[in-house]
């Protein structure tokens, strides 16, 4: 039996089943398009409800003269324009220096926490490059501060802070001798090193984790050929180890920045509700000024111009480091 062909018909290819394949339809342009942001409609959902809803929200009431009058119904309070603003910016009032105050404690105790949890995670990193027997435990025993609760983690801090029976105490004075007399370390001026000492042992471990991933990309061979040509350890991690780590240093370093200046948890549950002035972080002077004396336009305020701060410095350092890529590219 023979089967004809019309002329000028397009031949049909048969698969191996010996079914006919049409031609394939491609996706339309809507769907190509549309389709990644249906898949990230779900996350940009959460994040407005979590995020973007209440940030509006504390604008608007910072605006407003929100006091413990009108917790039942916020949006009744009368509107203040920007007193609320003039009253945080004046520095020569208390409201106003108290603020001054917390901010400057904030700025120097972030300087020295990100400067000391980056000093200290870099240095476990490179040391923890070599091979040798227990290194993985090592590893893992330097990440237990970062695995921790931050609630657990800091109350057993208080305990050990504590002035008769702490654990700090007993070593510097009874045992070491450093000590003329215990000292009390959640109050007073020593209750900034002793937020200081919590904040840089619970952070230092996020630095050596990502640093120690940096590593992973610097090529033995640039080692190798260093030390061949005479350079000592010091010579190479300041000529390759350094340079190398610009790129992970850039963004680690400004994350710490930013949960360190806002931390509220450490602070919190190590002195209570009300800090020591030598401790007083911008986080719980904002919380305080709201949630203590019942000012919530006046905390709105607070929290909305830390808000802008904190923008200038990553909008500034962003603008920096990607200039600095720029010249030495």
């Amino acid at each position: 039996m023979t089967t004809t062909v019309e002329a000028g018909a397009p031949p049909v290819r048969k698969s191996p089943s010996g079914a006919a394949r049409g031609p394939r339809r491609r996706p339309g342009r809507i769907h190509r398009v549309g389709l990644p942001y249906l898949l990230l409609l779900p996350a940009l959902l959460l994040e407005l409800l979590v995020h973007l809803v209440p940030m509006v929200i504390g604008i608007v009431m910072s605006f407003k003269e929100l006091t413990q009058f009108y917790i039942r119904d916020w949006s009744a309070a009368p509107w203040s324009a920007l007193d609320n603003y003039k009253v945080s910016v004046d520095f020569d009032a208390p409201v106003g220096e108290a603020l001054l105050h917390s901010f400057l404690v904030t700025v120097a105790f972030t300087l020295l926490s990100v400067g000391l949890c980056w000093f200290i995670g870099t240095a476990a990193a490179i040391c923890m490059q070599d091979t040798f027997r227990g290194r993985g435990l090592l590893r893992a025993l330097f990440l237990i501060p970062y695995a921790l609760p931050v609630y657990a983690a800091v109350i057993t801090w208080v305990f050990m802070f504590q002035h008769d029976n702490g654990l700090v105490n007993h070593v510097l004075h009874d045992q070491l001798g450093l000590t003329d007399k215990p000292s009390f370390w959640l109050i007073g001026d020593n209750s900034f090193i002793a937020l200081l000492v919590v904040s840089v042992w619970k952070g230092w471990p996020f630095a050596f984790l990502i640093v120690m991933a940096g590593l992973q990309n610097i090529p033995r061979e640039l080692y190798e050929a260093a030390a061949l040509d005479g350079a000592g350890v010091w010579q190479q991690i300041r000529r390759i180890t350094l340079p190398s780590l610009r790129p992970v240093n850039q963004v680690l370093i400004l994350v710490l920045f930013l949960w360190t200046f806002n931390d509220f948890n450490t602070p919190y549950v190590l002195f209570g509700r009300t800090a020591p002035a030598a401790a007083d972080l911008v986080s719980v002077h904002i919380y305080q000024a709201s949630f203590v004396t019942w000012n919530f336009g006046t905390g709105s305020a607070m929290s909305v111009l830390l808000l802008l701060f904190l923008l200038v410095v990553t909008g500034g350092y962003l603008a920096l480091t990607s200039r600095g890529r720029r010249a030495a590219s």
